[in-house]
């Protein structure tokens, strides 16, 4: 069995170009969907699978590891560059749901079979819808209420929020007045028996990022999201140890001497990893055997298109420090005509039942991505009051 070619395939979803990758071999009819979604470097990145192609045709797709390795150790540079690594994720997904096709078993199956019968999931506000979950200014508290229990009415009991705004190195107490407000507004809105996430979006420093957190632990929050630079270890340690909140962190991060390190210092007590950006699959098994000798959970980052949402979840059943998985379902209305998924979602609670499929279970429906091409994403752009650059 070889390789004959990588194809990709770009379906503009608004802020995102999803870059499906469709690895295809010399048997009829057996090929693999990945998926290398990178916000504003569609074009990079399909040029490194590209350049990366040529490493890769005519080998055998059910050597994974010894093609992940040729992929991160040659061409000289190590694919630890947030490019390259999620080129190698895209393709990595694809060689793995073709070997879960070649076994006629899910992925999961693949890593020991599931450690559990459901996978937990939650949700954007808005539901991923871009002007609801990134653009509702702080200051409209009422507005995250709303939010929040449409989320609960379409069957969650977890959801993510964007309540703290942009601030510079140090501000005063209004914008984490504001931001304690907004949260005040979404636990009101739908008790406390669900979950509340917060995501700092990395924007504040470690000094503020610690006082957002220290005023939002009376809610009672599922965990608290990037507080500060994700480069900025010592920082994220920091606030890490003065809150009873736990902070998740690790989306950014493409390396495993990164996640050593991170862990190490005690950064997180949840590991948001990004099987579509940290080398896929492969890499994030590694990440995960390295985070559960830290007693650290994985909730992977996964606010992409759907072949990156099929392998979280088949990556969440086979793990054990697994606790709950990303979702966004209204991005863009036609997102369920562009795939067909083998897994099924229970409406009540959005728990999810196991795919039965082999592979990854999913079917990409090139017809439908030909009438969604690429289109530049929408700019997101933060500027401070004095005019200098903020963090998106």
């Amino acid at each position: 069995m070889k390789i004959t070619a990588i194809e990709t395939h770009v379906c503009h979803a608004r802020m995102r170009n999803w870059i499906f990758v469709k690895v295809t071999t010399d048997q009829p009819g057996l090929f693999g969907w990945g998926e290398a979604t990178l916000e504003w470097h569609t074009r990079a990145v399909v040029g490194a699978i590209e350049d990366m192609a040529s490493l890769l045709i005519g080998e055998d797709p059910t050597r994974i590891e010894y093609l992940w390795q040729i992929m991160f150790r040659q061409h000289f540079w190590h694919g630890h560059g947030i490019v390259r690594a999620t080129a190698i994720s895209g393709i990595d997904l694809a060689l793995w749901d073709i070997l879960g096709k070649v076994a006629n078993l899910p992925c999961s199956k693949l890593w020991g079979g599931p450690v559990r019968d459901q996978v937990r999931t939650y949700c954007h506000l808005g539901g991923g819808r871009m002007e609801d979950f990134y653009e509702t200014p702080v200051d409209e508290a009422r507005r995250f209420g709303d939010l929040a229990r449409q989320a609960v009415a379409d069957g969650y009991t977890a959801f993510k929020s964007m309540a703290v705004p942009p601030t510079m190195p140090i501000e005063g107490e209004r914008p984490v007045r504001t931001a304690a407000a907004c949260v005040e507004a979404m636990r009101e809105a739908v008790g406390p028996d669900i979950d509340i996430m917060v995501d700092c979006h990395a924007r504040p420093s470690p000094a503020m990022g610690l006082k957002f957190g220290k005023a939002l632990e009376p809610y009672g929050l599922y965990f608290f999201e990037e507080p500060c630079w994700p480069e900025c270890v010592e920082g994220l340690a920091m606030i890490n140890a003065a809150l009873t909140t736990p902070v998740a962190t690790g989306e950014r991060i493409t390396s495993l001497e990164q996640f050593r390190e991170l862990f190490a210092r005690r950064g997180c007590e949840i590991c948001q990893l990004d099987i579509t950006h940290c080398g896929g699959l492969t890499a994030a098994r590694r990440v995960a055997a390295l985070a559960d000798a830290h007693r650290i959970a994985l909730a992977p980052h996964n606010p992409q298109g759907p072949v990156s949402t099929a392998a979280s979840l088949e990556f969440g059943f086979a793990q054990p420090g697994y606790i709950i998985c990303e979702t966004v379902h209204g991005d863009v209305p036609w997102r369920q005509d562009v795939v067909q998924e083998g897994f099924v979602i229970e409406p009540k609670g959005r728990m999810v039942r196991p795919n039965t499929r082999p592979g990854l279970g999913i079917t990409i429906n090139e017809d439908e991505v030909r009438k969604h091409p690429f289109e530049q994403e929408l700019a997101q752009r933060v500027f401070y009051a004095d005019g200098s650059v903020g963090d998106w």
